[in-house]
């Protein structure tokens, strides 16, 4: 399973998903109303049953960034129900040489950042996120990214 998505140029692909920190945050925060298109978007996957996978960074990241106990058990609640992928040595040994990589053509790349986009790239998986750094790292790398 996957979500489709057009591409530019008009085709459709299907693609399987790793949410950034920046989408969840989006989507726990938001206020209802008129959401983002990341949550619209978001939204649409999760409903369709769409293969959207997370990390324990990610989820350590959403924890730290929210309040009090009610909260902390609602985002543990919610991602008790994705897949989970787990870096390996092996990841995070090719996530320092990618981070290698890019700045030695321009970009600064955060470790964690290099170890989330080593990941999707490892998994076949699209990087939904909000942060403009990964479109620069895209440009030195085989990093898929799905932008909203």
């Amino acid at each position: 399973m996957g979500s489709r998505f057009r591409l530019q140029g008009g085709a459709f692909t299907v693609v399987n998903i790793l949410v950034d920190t920046n989408i969840w945050s989006l989507a726990l925060r938001r206020a209802p109303g008129s959401p983002s298109p990341e949550v619209v978007l978001l939204d649409r996957c999760l409903e369709r049953g769409e293969v959207v996978v997370t990390t324990g960074l990610i989820l350590q990241e959403l924890l730290q960034g929210f309040r009090g106990p009610a909260q902390r058990r609602r985002v543990i609640k919610e991602f008790s129900l994705l897949p989970v992928i787990m870096p390996e040595v092996e990841d995070h040994i090719e996530a320092a040489a990618l981070r290698n990589h890019c700045r030695r053509c321009g970009v600064q790349v955060g470790t964690i950042d290099a170890l989330l986009a080593r990941l999707a790239i490892s998994h076949g998986l699209h990087l939904f996120t909000a942060d403009k750094d990964f479109q620069a790292m895209a440009q030195h790398c085989p990093l898929a990214l799905l932008w909203a």
